[in-house]
């Protein structure tokens, strides 16, 4: 085989991970989220902007909160997650720039100046953030359930501000009984991939 990476580690990244549904009631730890967080931290973003921000609710009145803006088929099990976090894109990371990019900090201002470049910087980015932070759910040995279906706006204004867009909602935690849907289809390698 090609990979370098233990197939046990590919099955439990990829091949045997699935999108749960449903939980245990095991509580998922700050010391997992930040074991998560120190891991894929690392992973690529364009001039290392790192626009990801993330928002774990924990609070049953937050909960409540967050529950009342998830699609009618979200809401039973946002309500019942160990942990749920709101993932974001902050549009203002430029600010962080001359620290994260430090061998050229004009980037900041030279490429980022405009809020609708920053926009759609963040959006980018913060999605290939999330993606990572999903594998980091399952390098923790937990599941995770991301959703978009939800009122965008209204979770901006109960746990946001203008500077921040939400990009989903993650369920977390260990994997209940009966959490997953039967695999679904992936295309193959010729439907994907074009050499020219």
């Amino acid at each position: 085989m090609s990979l370098v990476l233990d197939p046990s580690a590919q099955d439990l990244l990829f091949r045997e991970a699935r999108t749960a549904n449903t939980f245990t009631d095991e509580p998922v730890t700050d010391e997992q989220v930040r074991a998560i967080y120190d891991l894929v931290k690392y992973g690529p973003t364009a001039f290392n902007q790192s626009p990801l921000r993330i928002t774990l609710v924990r609070s049953p009145e937050a909960r409540e909160r967050l529950v009342k803006h998830m699609a009618e088929g979200n809401q039973p099990k946002t309500s019942a997650a160990p942990l749920v976090a709101i993932l974001s894109a902050d549009n203002e990371f430029h600010e962080e720039l001359p620290q994260l990019f430090p061998h050229f900090p004009q980037a900041k201002d030279a490429f980022f100046s405009e809020r609708p470049v920053r926009e759609g910087a963040a959006a980018l980015n913060a999605s290939l953030q999330a993606a990572y932070f999903i594998v980091g759910v399952r390098a923790a040995g937990l599941a995770a359930g991301p959703m978009t279906g939800l009122d965008f706006e209204g979770v901006r204004k109960e746990f946001l501000d203008d500077d921040h867009t939400p990009l989903m909602v993650v369920n977390i935690g260990r994997p209940g009984p009966d959490a997953w849907f039967p695999r679904s289809p992936r295309l193959e390698y010729d439907q994907v991939v074009t050499t020219v």
